[in-house]
């Protein structure tokens, strides 16, 4: 997957963190103009820190998307609020967002107390995301930092505050330009060319799962992970293998779905997207397989690519 246009000029690593659904993935895919990250309305979607890289005239930004913190149950969720919290670490900015429409929670308290540490070097912004909603609770996020900046202290490098809609692109411009703006002058961090580093087969696999979300009810989601086997290459195309792991036997037969025909609609689905996204035509074959207690196996979460 490549970027649109070659910069130089300034270069920065920009971490997106926030509670889970702010709608940080959807932000991400605004930022660089492509999709990147899947977006799904199921909590927990981002299982990985994904990069992705917007190069033009003004310079690189790499922005880093993170899985939203959560209370976590498993060994699954405890790895992803790990490297939602690591993210942090060895970046130039960090951008927290915010959704205005519902009041502030225990999460985002967490998060702005961290981010006021006093060993935090990245500059820090608040992001005030779904101001297109017609609830809105920016002054309770305002007051609640102002009081968190008045008990620590304000960050040595404090960008303003911005008000966006990732859904529709609201407000994407003059944050990039403040991004620029903070970023360091320097060459870019990654080639030109390059729009993420995100290993194929792991971003093949969240597209399946993006694919399941609208069918599934609430629970489900979480307790399904897939894995790609493998990838021919080929001239015609390729040949892409894969299983979906589900936690429980009795769940096979919902990711299967009636005579197999939910299966051949994620399969039919996935493949309409990879193929674009690759630019060649793909087949994608699926099996569904029961692995017990999967998100409490360290072994299963390294194969999977969670840890």
């Amino acid at each position: 997957m490549t970027s649109k246009s070659e910069g130089a000029g300034r270069a920065g690593m920009v971490a997106l963190v926030g509670a889970t659904n702010v709608g940080k993935s959807t932000l991400i895919n605004a930022l660089v103009e492509e999709k990147v990250a899947i977006v799904t309305p199921i909590v927990q979607t981002t299982r990985n820190v994904i990069r992705a890289i917007r190069t033009e005239p003004r310079g690189q930004l790499v922005f880093l998307d993170t899985p939203g913190v959560h209370k976590a149950r498993y060994d699954l969720g405890r790895m992803m609020n790990q490297m939602a919290r690591h993210a942090v670490e060895g970046v130039d900015i960090v951008l927290l967002v915010l959704d205005v429409s519902r009041p502030p929670r225990e999460t985002d308290e967490g998060w702005m107390r961290r981010l006021l540490r006093p060993e935090q070097e990245a500059a820090v912004g608040l992001v005030f995301n779904k101001i297109d909603r017609s609830t809105r609770y920016e002054p309770d996020y305002q007051a609640l930092w102002e009081r968190f900046t008045s008990e620590k202290g304000t960050p040595e490098a404090l960008l303003p505050t911005q008000h966006i809609a990732a859904i529709d692109g609201t407000g994407v411009e003059p944050l990039l330009a403040c991004l620029f703006e903070a970023a360091s002058p320097g060459p870019p961090l990654f080639p030109s060319d390059i729009l993420t580093d995100y290993p194929r087969k792991l971003a093949m696999a969240d597209v399946v799962r993006e694919k399941y979300a609208p069918h599934l009810k609430e629970e489900l989601p979480h307790a399904l992970a897939v894995w790609i086997e493998s990838i021919a290459e080929g001239p015609a195309g390729w040949q892409v293998n894969g299983t979906v792991y589900v936690d429980r036997h009795s769940q096979k037969g919902i990711v299967l779905g009636q005579k197999g025909r939910l299966l051949k609609t994620v399969v039919r689905e996935a493949q309409a997207e990879l193929t674009t996204i690759y630019g060649t035509p793909i087949t994608l074959k699926l099996w569904v397989k029961a692995e017990k207690d999967w998100m409490r196996n360290y072994w299963m979460l390294q194969k999977l690519g969670y840890t």
